[in-house]
């Protein structure tokens, strides 16, 4: 794949938030660069004021990729918002940092795109890094907003895809208008996919190629290590709350009302896990804030959830069609015990 004929315009933009990954980002970059495709492609960074060497990195060894810095450490949202008002491709490419790509991974994803021009948002299978071990093809959700990740094989429609490798037109990106800034990090992918799918838009993983991911190496926790899941406060805080947010916003019609039970479930969830760990920490900075911050801004959860709403092209029945009612939860406390959070 040739980078450097820039007065080509790129069919696919590979968009790839950056901070204080030094230690992974040549991996990720290179696995890009590996890839044969038959179209061009453009690469661009986010780098979210670093404080290691990687803007050092990007600068002498990788030229042509398009880099953008921030003067503030401003989140994955407003970074690939940026990065997505920069580019020029047809089509979006968001990775994360500590990810590769599979060889392949490109071109089965304009292929796929070019023969079912309705899907709307696509990933590939995502395997750990470290193990190898498939990790999901996409996302099921529980009623309450929590992933289900979905191993069998075969291309399928799910719930959600994880935003480490999520693939979107360009033109469906802006009719979005992006991920919400104020989400920070953590649930944006969860936001843009119940939009797409609102819309009538195909969410679906691919079964073919793949990408191997560090899970936990931005935020630390959300995996399972020596059969315990494990976590970080911030982690934790942000994924309950925005996970909420999602609710409010995207829920169609009187279904929105499950954010009533649930966040009554959320308090009693952090009322014996504090016991339980004997860490009050967990109530007040995880589960107090994701039941009185959606509270305390109503009003711009209302606006954008009318603006949502407004553009729903599909029945009640079908937005709920890749859901599970077992609460997800429920499932993980079987196979694993209680959560370790730190």
């Amino acid at each position: 794949m040739d980078f450097r004929e820039a007065s080509l315009k790129p069919i696919v933009s590979i968009c790839i938030a950056n901070y204080n990954g030094d230690a992974v980002l040549e991996g990720c970059v290179s696995s890009v660069m590996a890839q044969i495709t038959d179209f061009p492609v453009e690469i661009l960074i986010h780098d979210d004021c670093s404080s290691d060497d990687s803007v050092a990195i990007l600068k002498e060894r990788y030229p042509n990729v398009t880099l953008l810095t921030s003067v503030t450490n401003v989140g994955f949202c407003t970074s690939n918002n940026r990065m997505a008002a920069a580019a020029r491709g047809d089509y979006l490419l968001l990775l994360n940092n500590d990810t590769r790509l599979h060889a392949g991974a490109l071109q089965t994803l304009l292929n796929f795109q070019k023969e079912n021009p309705d899907a709307g948002i696509l990933t590939l299978p995502q395997y750990d890094m470290q193990t190898g071990e498939l990790l999901d093809r996409g996302m099921f959700m529980d009623i309450f907003g929590n992933p289900i990740p979905n191993s069998e094989p075969g291309t399928r429609e799910v719930a959600m895809v994880m935003g480490s490798c999520l693939w979107i037109a360009r033109e469906l990106w802006v009719d979005i208008g992006g991920f919400p800034d104020w989400f920070g990090s953590i649930a944006e992918d969860m936001y843009l996919c119940c939009c797409a799918r609102l819309m009538g838009r195909y969410v679906g993983a691919i079964d073919e190629s793949g990408y191997d991911h560090a899970v936990g190496y931005s935020f630390g926790g959300g995996k399972v290590k020596d059969q315990k899941l494990q976590s970080s406060l911030h982690r934790r805080a942000l994924s309950e709350l925005n996970k909420n947010r999602v609710i409010a916003i995207c829920y169609p019609g009187s279904s929105v009302m499950l954010l009533l039970p649930h966040l009554l479930l959320l308090l009693v969830e952090g009322i014996i896990l504090s016991v339980i760990r004997w860490n009050p920490a967990l109530l007040w900075r995880i589960y107090l804030p994701a039941i009185l911050e959606p509270i305390r801004d109503r009003r711009r959860l209302c606006d954008l959830r009318r603006d949502v709403q407004r553009r729903r092209g599909i029945s009640f029945g079908e937005f709920f069609a890749p859901f599970r009612l077992l609460h997800h939860k429920i499932s993980l406390l079987w196979a694993y015990g209680i959560p370790e959070v730190r």
